[in-house]
């Protein structure tokens, strides 16, 4: 199951207590102040794993919970820390304060850490507050609490190439023929339910992240269709290549349907770097081929995921794209 919003609540372990101590040793008179601080309370640590893909876990569990430090103890004994609460997350997850809405971490790199919820600080023990003229002190301070909140956790995939189309349009067949993902392909709407990420060959040593994004229709900015909640996917991507069939009575209308609800969910969108890809024309004759294309603008790019026709000047395209982008 494909989960890529999760709310949870966290809380950090309280730091341990400072102690009150002190030194009896037989033959060492007036041994003064000996009481050890407080160990630190644990934190909630996040983790990018790039081997993740969903968010499912916490859908299960929504409570975690670190360790409270130990509190200190004679002869200068340090209480132990809390154990840390390690979150495995996907790589791609945006994690947020649930009320403010603002952004904690953005887990965009493999492997990152990022502290969520911080530990308390453990107490002093009354070795801290020995003076000349306090000698004896019975004062020690306690542990500081953990941080407690909620977090709203976002997936954002992470893809170098997002195929964005209407139902139908190919894209689940564009990203299996030039892939090694399957996704789900059928000849009715709405085949594909969730985004689909494949990695795509483009020459030696050297390949991209392609995203299937689930098809949009006019109206899914509103919630229409599938609605929006895929569209965030889509921010992650360098590139856009708009999938249109070759069947569509009107191309250009759909290429401006898909721009318009792009633009409808974030504006943004609109400048991104993209190319417009014309697929299934091995359904056409040779005639009506060339009759489409002395329509429509020459930058367009014809393919067939079924026969690979036109498949060399697709990957080109999106290898000097990338190329230009990096430059």
């Amino acid at each position: 199951m494909f989960i890529d919003y999760v709310e949870i609540e966290v809380a950090a372990g309280r730091g341990g207590d400072g102690c009150v101590s002190f030194r009896r040793e037989k033959f060492i008179p007036k041994g003064g102040p000996d009481g050890g601080d407080g160990g630190r309370g644990g934190n909630v640590i996040a983790v990018a794993n790039e081997n993740l893909n969903t968010l499912l876990d916490y859908r299960y569990r929504s409570k975690y919970n670190a360790d409270n430090g130990k509190p200190g103890s004679g002869a200068l004994k340090t209480g132990k820390s809390g154990e840390d609460v390690l979150l495995q997350v996907p790589l791609g997850t945006l994690i947020r304060d649930a009320g403010s809405g603002d952004t904690i971490a953005d887990m965009d790199e493999p492997g990152k850490r990022a502290i969520i919820a911080q530990g308390g600080r453990g107490g002093k023990g009354n070795t801290h507050f020995k003076s000349p003229t306090n000698q004896t002190p019975r004062q020690a301070t306690e542990g500081t609490p953990g941080e407690q909140r909620r977090l709203a956790m976002e997936l954002k995939l992470l893809a170098d190439v997002g195929l964005v189309g209407l139902p139908n349009a190919g894209k689940s067949t564009i990203l299996a023929a030039f892939s090694a993902a399957r996704p789900k392909i059928a000849d009715y709407p709405f085949t594909t339910l969730v985004p689909n990420l494949g990695i795509v060959k483009l020459r030696d040593f050297k390949s991209c992240v392609m995203a299937d994004i689930p098809g949009l229709i006019e109206g899914a900015a509103q919630g229409k269709g599938l609605g929006h909640q895929f569209l965030k996917h889509i921010q992650r991507t360098r590139l856009l290549v708009y999938v249109v069939d070759i069947n569509e009575m009107d191309i250009p209308g759909t290429l401006a349907t898909l721009q318009k609800e792009l633009e409808a969910f974030d504006q943004s969108l609109v400048n991104r770097p993209s190319m417009v890809v014309i697929t299934k024309i091995d359904t056409v004759s040779e005639s009506d081929l060339k009759a489409v294309s002395q329509m429509l603008p020459g930058d367009y790019i014809y393919i067939s995921a079924v026969t690979h026709a036109g498949a060399d000047r697709f990957i080109n395209a999106v290898e000097r794209s990338l190329d230009e982008q990096r430059a």
